[in-house]
C-alpha cells in the first residue's frame, strides 16, 4: 500500500516508520531539517522493545503525495485548512484520507477545503521527537477509525504493522473520548511542566480534571454527541503512559505555538455559544495562553 503522512511530527513520524517496517511505501512530509536527516540517516524510532532506523521517502512538498493510496493528515490542527491547500490539487480521486489530529473538528474542516470526506481517526499513542529524525514511543498506540469503502484492507495494514486498528461507525464519539482526555491532561501538564504519572500524584489534580471533563461532557450533550461522563478510563490513562508528556508542554518547550485553542479553547468557544458554562476550562485555556506569551529565558 502507498501511504503518505501529511505532517511528519511525532506522531506521523511513529506511524509511518510502524507501517514502513512492516513493508507499506511511506512517504512523509514535513519540514526541511526532517527531511535532511530522514534522507541522509533514516527515520530512527526508538521504544522500550524497539530501536530501529528505518527507511522511508520524505519531502518538504506534498506534490510526492499523488499516488498514495491512504493519506494520514498529522499536522497541528491551527495548520488544517493549510494543509488541505497543499494536498487538494495533488490526491488521486480515489485517495482516502484520515484525519489522525487532536481535536474533534479537524476532518470537518479539511473536507470542506478538499472538497471530499475526510475520515474520523481516534489516536491513542504516547510520543515524542526527540532529534529532527528520532521519534520515541512512550505508550500505547491504537487506532480507532471510521467506516469507509475499503476501510477493511487499511485496517489490516496497521494490524499487519503491529498497530492495534479498529473500524466503527463511532468514531465520531471516540474522538470526542480522546478529546476528553486531551482537555483533562494537555493544559495540566504543559503548565506544570510534569509527565502524567507525576502529575496524578499531586492532591487536587483529580478533583480538576473531573471539572474540564464535566465541562467537556456538557457542550458535546448541547452539540447532540451522546458522550458517558466517566471518569475511570481518564484518569487510569496516567498509568498507561506514566511519562507522558502533553503535546501542548512539548510545544512550550520548544517555543511553538500549541492546540489549546482547538481543545480547551473550543470547548469554552462552542460553550459561550451554547450557553454551556466552562469555567474550568476558561481558567485552563488562560493560563496556557500566558505561558504562550511569556517571555522566553535568554
Amino acid at each position: 500500500m502507498k501511504i503518505g503522512v501529511m505532517g511528519a511530527g511525532a506522531v506521523g513520524s511513529y506511524y509511518g516508520a510502524m507501517l514502513a517496517r512492516a513493508g507499506h511505501d511511506v512517504t512523509l512530509v514535513g519540514r526541511a531539517p526532517f527531511v535532511e536527516q530522514v534522507r541522509s540517516e533514516g527515520l530512527r524510532i526508538t521504544s522500550a522493545v524497539l530501536e530501529a532506523n528505518v527507511k522511508v521517502q520524505a519531502s518538504t512538498s506534498a506534490a510526492v503525495l499523488s499516488a498514495c493510496d491512504v493519506v494520514l493528515c498529522c499536522v497541528k490542527s491551527a495548520d488544517t485548512e493549510a494543509a488541505g491547500r497543499l494536498l487538494a490539487p495533488v490526491l488521486r480521486p480515489d485517495c482516502v484520507v484520515l484525519s489522525f489530529q487532536n481535536g474533534v473538528d479537524n476532518p470537518e474542516r479539511l473536507a470542506a477545503v478538499l472538497g471530499r470526506a475526510v475520515v474520523p481517526v481516534a489516536v491513542y499513542v504516547g510520543v515524542e521527537m526527540t532529534a529532527p529524525a528520532h521519534v520515541n514511543h512512550l505508550g500505547r498506540g491504537q487506532i480507532i477509525m471510521g467506516e469507509f469503502a475499503g476501510s477493511a484492507a487499511v485496517a489490516q495494514a496497521f494490524i499487519g504493522a503491529g498497530i492495534p486498528a479498529e473500524i466503527s461507525a463511532q468514531a465520531r464519539v471516540a474522538q470526542w473520548q480522546k478529546f476528553l482526555a486531551n482537555c483533562a491532561y494537555n493544559a495540566l501538564s504543559a503548565i506544570t511542566g510534569m509527565p502524567y504519572g507525576a502529575l496524578m500524584k499531586v492532591p487536587g489534580v483529580a478533583r480538576v480534571m473531573t471539572d474540564v471533563v464535566t465541562e467537556c461532557v456538557a457542550v458535546a450533550h448541547a452539540l447532540d454527541v451522546p458522550l458517558p461522563l466517566d471518569m475511570k478510563p481518564i484518569l487510569a490513562l496516567a498509568d498507561t503512559m506514566p511519562a507522558q508528556m502533553s503535546s501542548t508542554a512539548q510545544d512550550l518547550v520548544r517555543g511553538k505555538p500549541t492546540e489549546i485553542e482547538h481543545l480547551n479553547g473550543y470547548v469554552v468557544r462552542k460553550g459561550a455559544e451554547l450557553g454551556v458554562p466552562t469555567p474550568a476550562n476558561t481558567v485552563l485555556l488562560a493560563l496556557v495562553r500566558a505561558r504562550e506569551f511569556a517571555p522566553q529565558d535568554p
